[in-house]
């Protein structure tokens, strides 16, 4: 009995070991550009209030917020079966975000789905020509659609795959693309400790822009790790982005002399290396209240206004109220000095509030 145990965790070590070097054999393969250089960048903006309280980046808070799931699908579980998360924004500058995310388990094959959208409604925009004469409105917008599923092996690892189609119009201008997201989970509730890590938007573009040439998708190689201390009410987590490339700051020399920004140096500087870190605590005041605060270094990093006071960039904070049927969450991002974005979502257990008969039964609801 003992041999075949170690034997199980043998195979399940190896696996590990298979599953993660294709994770970074995949970082070079996709390896797409960085900096704002490419299309489709609403993708990297945080979906659900947690992840946005979070500091806008983790792959290892492992909590009952299917929302955190259209992030990262290895984060995916049965305990989000028929749960929704809604969320209803009104971003900067009139832009107006929806998103939904509803997760569903199959026991029959003991896998758990997940099906999402992420759109982005920019409103009616006039649209000119050449000379800036006006000849009309458009409406503009971006969304993407998308289908996880995750699979559990020998209870620690959880791993997730997700397919994604995504849209952009604005106007005559048109693109769309494909894109994959796969990530590996490490649980040890014993431990209350997660790792994980995440590969987003190894993809391509499907149509192009009328007139420009394909772009790269915000591709990212993250890593991170979550643990909740066993006698206070607190959880640590820090994640890691852009793994596949060190120096991710934007230098624009003369941008920079102009405005009394500071250049960035070549080479390796403690500060590049924080610019790859989020940080995030949670506080569990009680079993369904939680506090969220979240740092961003890159975020601050690009945002600064020279060398002025620059106030809460970066920050985030939120809260959480977890009732049985219904999780009520809240955010607030800093982006500028004294600009915020502020998030608000709703996660029902949709099998709480009705069932579907015959028809439920037999499909689990």
């Amino acid at each position: 009995m003992i041999f075949l145990t170690q034997q199980s965790c043998n195979f399940a070590a190896v696996k590990f070991r298979f599953v993660l070097f294709f994770l970074l054999s995949c970082s070079r393969l996709f390896s797409q550009t960085i900096g704002g250089n490419s299309v489709f960048n609403f993708l990297n903006l945080p979906n659900t209030p947690q992840l946005t309280a979070l500091g806008g980046i983790n792959v290892s808070a492992n909590s009952n917020d299917v929302g955190m799931a259209f992030y990262s699908p290895a984060l995916l579980n049965k305990s989000m079966h028929t749960q929704i998360n809604l969320v209803f924004n009104d971003f900067y500058a009139g832009v107006e975000t929806y998103h939904m995310n509803f997760g569903y388990h199959n026991p029959k094959l003991n896998t758990n789905f997940s099906y999402g959208i992420h759109f982005f409604d920019y409103g009616n925009l006039a649209q000119t020509d050449a000379a800036g004469n006006t000849f009309g409105e458009f409406r503009a917008s971006d969304w993407v659609m998308q289908v996880s599923a995750s699979h559990s092996y020998k209870e620690k690892w959880n791993l997730g795959t997700t397919l994604k189609f995504i849209s952009s119009n604005y106007g005559q201008y048109k693109a769309n693309g494909l894109a994959a997201d796969i990530s590996l989970l490490y649980k040890d509730t014993a431990k209350l400790f997660s790792a994980s890590v995440l590969i987003r938007n190894a993809g391509f573009q499907l149509k192009e822009y009328p007139g420009a040439r394909g772009g790269d998708l915000p591709f990212d190689l993250q890593a991170g790790i979550t643990q909740r201390l066993k006698n206070a009410p607190f959880s640590f987590s820090l994640t890691a982005h852009h793994l596949h490339v060190f120096d991710i700051s934007y230098n624009d020399t003369l941008f920079n002399n102009a405005n009394d920004f500071e250049n960035s140096s070549e080479g390796f500087s403690f500060d590049k290396l924080f610019q790859h870190i989020v940080l995030a605590t949670t506080i569990h005041i009680d079993k369904k209240v939680e506090a969220t605060f979240g740092y961003n270094h890159l975020r601050r990093k690009e945002l600064n206004i020279g060398k002025e006071g620059n106030g809460l960039n970066g920050f985030s904070i939120g809260f959480a109220v977890l009732l049985n049927k219904i999780q009520i969450r809240f955010a607030r991002a800093n982006y500028q000095n004294n600009t915020a974005y502020n998030q608000l979502g709703l996660n029902l257990k949709l099998n709480e509030y009705f069932g579907l008969g015959k028809l439920g039964k037999q499909a689990g609801w």
